[in-house]
């Protein structure tokens, strides 16, 4: 089956199983997606989740979270990995947001990827759900799933990204991020998944691909 092909089918299913994605992610404006983004590197949604409130609660705009401490902020979200090195970035970006930005998120890829702690992936979930920008952001999820799908053969995140943008239609991109992340937190997990039985892989992956992910399960099991 061409790619093509494939991706048509994956969007139809994926449409059916979410038709309304929900943003994972607690927030109520650009400036805390932006925050919850950024704390999500290396940790899990639910865990951001879970420290968002308070850190909230003590600073929901930029202009507050300037004003708090380093120290004050690594407390309230110690418990995400790289905690010291977020906090830093979430005030540094906070002071940026008010010195050049008049206290506003930027609406533009450039300007969010100059931010402190702000990488491409990040900017582009703030550019798709809180402005409403098509964008691709690739996770694990979307990276190790588009290629057990054979919709790409990227060695890294930023080819996956540019494989799906071809495959997939600009206005389905946004809804497809959060799609593909929930099938493969709810249906199609990393490791110990029978391809064979799966909704996509059933299909989608290749024959070498089913025997691969077999013999590393096989492995797994051993240990």
């Amino acid at each position: 089956m061409l790619r093509q092909e494939k991706a048509k089918r994956i969007a139809k299913i994926l449409g059916g199983l979410y038709p309304d994605p929900p943003i994972p992610l607690k927030h109520s404006d650009p400036f805390t997606l932006l925050i919850a983004v950024l704390l999500s590197a290396q940790t899990t949604d639910v865990m951001v989740n879970r420290v968002t409130p308070a850190l909230f609660g003590r600073a929901r705009s930029c202009s507050k979270m300037a004003g708090l401490e380093v120290e004050e902020i690594l407390e309230l979200i110690r418990t995400c990995g790289l905690a010291p090195r977020k906090a830093k970035a979430i005030r540094g970006l906070s002071r940026i947001l008010i010195e050049k930005h008049d206290g506003k998120v930027p609406q533009d890829f450039e300007s969010l990827e100059e931010l402190p702690g702000v990488g491409h992936k990040t900017a582009s979930v703030v550019m798709a759900q809180a402005f409403g920008v098509p964008a691709f952001p690739v996770d694990t999820h979307i990276h190790r799933l588009a290629a057990r799908w054979g919709l790409s053969k990227g060695t890294n995140v930023e080819q996956t990204e540019s494989d799906l943008k071809k495959l997939f239609v600009r206005e389905q991109w946004i809804d497809l991020h959060l799609q593909i992340i929930y099938f493969g937190r709810e249906h199609c997990p990393a490791r110990g998944h029978d391809l064979s039985s799966c909704k996509i892989c059933s299909w989608a992956a290749t024959t070498k691909r089913i025997r691969e992910e077999e013999r590393k399960n096989r492995r797994v099991v051993k240990k």
